[in-house]
């Protein structure tokens, strides 16, 4: 994984005149429910992030967590104040390494796992360099 980092700066989106005028058009007996439903704006930052000041994107390099539904050039919302337990997904520091794994421990060990079978299992008690970087809240692909 390569470390490219997104910072957490957030401006918001509340700062909008007026709303903005939605031209819509039903045919004969369609449209007129959904028009009921229908949404002016979305804030992406209020929807997906609980804690701004610790929250950072990351874009995911590789194919380790693929199984899991993180793909290669996904971005990642990392929250950094989430307590770290088992099953989550991680962006961990190994040995000066970025990794996106899954968080597993026992009663006697902690291991990396990851979700392709291309790679394996990493068990921490073998690397002195080991930091938790933060807990993956969201994924962010396209379709």
């Amino acid at each position: 994984m390569e470390d490219e980092f997104y910072g957490a700066a957030y401006k918001g989106s509340k700062q909008h005149g007026e709303e903005p005028s939605v031209k819509t058009r039903s045919a004969p007996g369609f449209g007129a429910a959904a028009e009921n439903y229908m949404e002016r704006e979305i804030d992406l930052n209020d929807q997906l992030i609980r804690n701004r000041p610790s929250t950072y994107f990351f874009r995911m390099k590789g194919d380790a967590m693929l199984n899991a539904g993180v793909f290669d050039n996904d971005i990642l919302i990392v929250d950094r104040s989430i307590k770290l337990v088992n099953g989550k997904i991680i962006v961990a520091v190994l040995n000066g390494e970025l990794l996106v794994r899954r968080f597993h421990k026992n009663f006697s060990s902690t291991f990396l796992i990851p979700e392709n079978d291309r790679y394996k299992t990493i068990n921490l008690a073998e690397f002195s360099d080991f930091i938790m970087w933060g807990v993956v809240t969201y994924v962010i692909h396209q379709v």
